[in-house]
């Protein structure tokens, strides 16, 4: 009977003993905390330029297009002649006489003239080519256009009514007020087959 308690008492200290193992035992050991991500909330953000605002302050926004050439500041002249079969060619100058740089952009109007009073004398100048870009003008500066003069002898006297010429009036480009070149030339008083003046676009020298 002793012996049989004695077994108990083993068997009960081992459970004991396993009961007080399993207290202290560690659990299953856990993942490993992973380090957080850095921030970028103490990281100083890239400046961005406003929409809107130029990226460099104060840079030029672009070459300004200079004020259409007026007919008071503008002299016009000629050109010396140069003979072609039935013509003469000659380059019409506008020189920049005012104080300030200027634009001309496209064809002058020209036509004969005669008499005390300035009567045109025939149809007006046709124009030829295209009309060209902006050309600006310095003061001191000339601009030009190509004039053709038609020898008006070669068209039938009856339709052309060939007329002595004091000059030509001419008008800048999108200029009402005219200027006049003296000219010793024969104009058509009718109307001539074809063009007894041509005038070109203006361009630079």
């Amino acid at each position: 009977m002793r012996s049989g308690h004695g077994i108990a008492a083993l068997s009960m200290l081992a459970l004991a003993l396993a009961a007080c193992s399993s207290s202290t035992k560690p659990g299953p050991a856990s993942a490993p905390e992973t380090a957080a991500a850095p921030t970028t909330a103490g990281v100083p953000a890239t400046p961005r330029t406003p929409t809107g605002s130029p990226s460099t302050p104060g840079a030029p926004a672009g070459s300004v297009a200079a004020p259409r050439c007026r007919s008071a500041q503008l002299t016009p002249s000629l050109g010396p002649p140069e003979g072609a079969a039935g013509s003469v060619y000659r380059v019409l100058v506008f020189t920049n006489t005012g104080s300030q740089a200027c634009g001309m952009q496209g064809f002058p109007g020209v036509s004969y003239v005669a008499g005390d009073v300035g009567q045109q004398v025939g149809p007006a100048a046709e124009r030829v080519g295209d009309a060209g870009g902006s050309v600006r003008i310095a003061p001191g500066a000339t601009g030009s256009a190509q004039l053709q003069m038609v020898n008006v002898a070669n068209y039938d006297a009856a339709v052309c009514r060939p007329t002595p010429v004091r000059g030509l009036r001419i008008y800048p480009p999108g200029e009402t007020a005219a200027l006049f070149v003296p000219v010793e030339a024969t104009g058509c008083a009718g109307n001539p087959p074809g063009s007894q003046l041509t005038v070109g676009t203006i361009i630079t020298p």
